[in-house]
């Protein structure tokens, strides 16, 4: 017994192991819920139940930065919900793009949970990675933290100039890639990423699915975006604890909001702007440190917070006119 509490004890990337097992029962009992209880049939997901499931999502997530701040401290806390709402906010961005990918493939609505749930199984993994990369530089070499820096400042600029771009994904070279490197069927065949059918000589062979493909470019769009948001965090905090546990909830409870953030993608365009704008101010507060001093945690929070809720509400209101017209369509 003692040495199993000596071994739960035991510091992981400075953190003792329980608080990282504890952190992932938490995730494994929300997937083994969201599949094998809430969605085990596969069905079309609505807008009311998508913001339902997002807000229990919000909620465990908060609750967990709650119990940050009063085990590991107030700073701790105030990064953890920085790094949500940074990751939060960016991976809407995400939503842009998926729902362009499942509209582009034809993927309809009742099994594109299927591919989000599966895809998160790879980010859960990917973050991990990446995550671990990104700690071990910034621990064993203090100037890596200037190189996230500036390229959060022109990835912000980048986004600002190409906020009114609309990604051709018929020329998507990824895409085109998995097409020509894999046998791949021109319909759906339920909810299956890959089927046996006889090729022209009549031996059976292995295809891949829409909705396979659907999947891959779900995942290397996550890849894409962790490029952003990693070094956004890491930006907050060099804690991999905190900045892991905050990109992982943000990505979970983003999956049950897809829905109902598809349904009105029109109505959030100058978010895109505003992520920028973030994207920018993080990439700058690195360099300001040696002249003004490290920035308040709160202050960033703040900042980033009216930022994001600027952008939101600037779109609401421009877009109020396309509201009121589908009221009374």
């Amino acid at each position: 017994m003692d040495t199993l509490l000596a071994l739960l004890h035991t510091p992981w990337l400075d953190k003792p192991l329980w608080a990282w097992l504890a952190f992932m029962t938490v995730v494994v009992v929300l997937l083994a819920l969201d599949l094998g209880v809430l969605h085990k049939d596969e069905r079309e997901i609505g807008v009311r139940e998508s913001l339902l499931l997002s807000a229990g999502y919000i909620s465990i997530a908060l609750l967990f930065g709650a119990w940050v701040w009063w085990y590991m401290g107030s700073q701790s806390g105030i990064e953890y919900y920085t790094g949500f709402l940074i990751e939060k906010s960016l991976s809407m961005d995400n939503v842009f793009v998926i729902a362009m990918i499942f509209g582009f493939l034809g993927i309809p609505r009742a099994y594109q949970h299927r591919v989000l749930f599966w895809g998160i199984l790879g980010v859960i993994v990917m973050r991990a990675g990446l995550i671990g990369v990104g700690a071990a530089l910034v621990q064993n070499f203090s100037w890596v933290l200037y190189v996230f820096g500036a390229f959060l400042v022109i990835t912000g600029i980048k986004m600002w100039r190409a906020a009114e771009e609309t990604p051709d994904m018929a020329s998507n070279p990824v895409l085109r890639f998995l097409r020509r490197h894999l046998r791949v069927t021109d319909e759906l065949h339920g909810k299956a990423f890959f089927v046996s059918k006889p090729d022209a000589s009549g031996r059976m062979v292995r295809y891949a699915t829409p909705l396979f493909l659907a999947l891959a470019m779900v995942e290397i769009v996550d890849l894409v975006f962790a490029v952003d948001s990693v070094p956004a965090i890491f930006a907050i905090t060099s804690d991999p604890f905190i900045v892991y546990t905050s990109n992982i909830f943000a990505i979970l409870g983003l999956r049950a909001l897809y829905f109902a953030l598809a349904a009105m993608i029109h109505r959030f365009h100058y978010l895109k702007y505003a992520l920028a704008l973030v994207l920018v101010f993080i990439g700058t507060k690195i360099f300001l440190v040696n002249f003004i001093g490290k920035f308040p945690p709160a202050l960033s929070l703040g900042v980033t917070f009216g930022l994001i809720a600027g952008g939101v509400l600037v779109s609401l209101w421009k877009t109020r006119d396309t509201s009121m017209t589908e009221r009374t369509a």
